[in-house]
């Protein structure tokens, strides 16, 4: 297995164009094939060394830069439900604890929902991102830069009934983690974003990490990131990611996410029985299970990948200490199969 390699792809939505592969490794791998086929423009890859292969820029032809930012989006959950962790460990809350204990009157049935059931999406609440209007598909045009409070996204979640009653199945809801972050900022006294800062990428010096709040941009470099609406191919690079909030409005790099990923998944950054806790999967129906923000993917060679993926306009991540896949499709979905291909030829002998 190779140990500690981190691939990305941070690639741009092209309708009929061919991306041109710059610096990229001397094979040709499953990343290099999205690229040619369409299915991603640019590809960055990380294996102790930066490679990059097609364009960051659609207007420029500009490469791809290695060493480029981009979104994580649900990829942020890992790092929140990190922090929760480490609350535990220092007993200043539990994992079974009811989140009315520690956030009255927040949450319908709140005495019913263990924070446990926020981390692994077993609460049932409803997902705020299934409203007409509120999921990725809403931001199109200026609409992507409108702001939200936490407090909005939830009265828009608990407007609706539950999907089922806490602990007897399991829905992704990013409201979880919504109320994920309002407890880590109920119980530190500090903001949730503070508290990722101090406890995480400061210790591991991810100095390219960020949290963004409502500012719509992005650090460079980086590679841009576009969707269609109406036929047209748009620049969605700038966005506002507070809809997400603590639910997915990370950026960081590939080197970035290799030290997190790797620190947390080595015991580094909780104790080993939180770690356990969060290695812990339920199943999802899906072709992952859920852990504590952690997903775990079964790959065909029997090993198992721990790690999250995440989605935000113009970027789609998958990220684990070994292998990390960040990508926008091109004019071409890649399939599962294919993102099966990049992981197991990370992780496969």
């Amino acid at each position: 297995m190779k140990k500690k390699m981190i691939l990305i792809a941070a690639a741009a939505l092209l309708t009929g164009a061919t991306a041109t592969a710059v610096a990229s490794t001397n094979e040709a791998d499953p990343i290099e094939t999205m690229v040619a086929e369409d299915e991603a423009t640019a590809a960055l890859l990380y294996d102790g060394r930066h490679h990059g292969a097609g364009i960051a820029d659609l207007s420029t032809q500009r490469p791809a830069d290695p060493r480029g930012h981009f979104r994580i989006g649900s990829a942020t959950k890992s790092f929140v439900a990190t922090v929760v962790l480490q609350l535990v460990d220092e007993k200043k809350l539990r994992l079974d604890d009811p989140i009315d204990e520690h956030l009255p009157g927040t949450v319908p049935n709140g005495d019913d929902i263990t924070v446990r059931q926020l981390l692994n999406h077993t609460s049932g609440l409803y997902d705020y991102m299934s409203e007409p209007g509120y999921s990725t598909n809403r931001w199109r045009g200026e609409d992507r830069f409108d702001s939200y409070r936490p407090s909005q996204l939830l009265d828009v979640a608990f407007a609706h009934d539950p999907h089922f009653e806490p602990g007897t199945d399991w829905r992704y809801s990013n409201t979880n983690y919504i109320v994920a972050g309002l407890l880590i900022e109920r119980v530190t006294s500090n903001s949730y974003a503070d508290e990722i800062e101090s406890r995480i990428l400061k210790p591991l010096r991810l100095r390219h990490t960020s949290l963004p709040g409502t500012d719509p941009s992005i650090p460079e470099p980086h590679a841009h990131g576009y969707t269609e609406v109406d036929g047209e191919t748009v620049d969605a690079t700038e966005q506002d990611p507070s809809l997400d909030w603590a639910a997915g409005e990370m950026i960081s790099t590939t080197r970035d996410l290799t030290r997190y990923f790797s620190a947390l998944l080595d015991g580094d950054l909780t104790s080993d029985a939180s770690l356990k806790a969060m290695r812990d999967t339920v199943e999802t129906g899906t072709f992952f299970e859920y852990g504590l923000g952690l997903q775990r993917f079964d790959l065909p060679c029997g090993e198992a990948m721990y790690g999250h993926s995440g989605q935000l306009l113009g970027y789609t991540t998958y990220a684990s200490a070994e292998a990390t896949l960040s990508y926008t499709p091109g004019a071409k979905t890649p399939s599962q199969q294919r993102l099966t291909e990049v992981f197991a030829d990370a992780y496969c002998d």
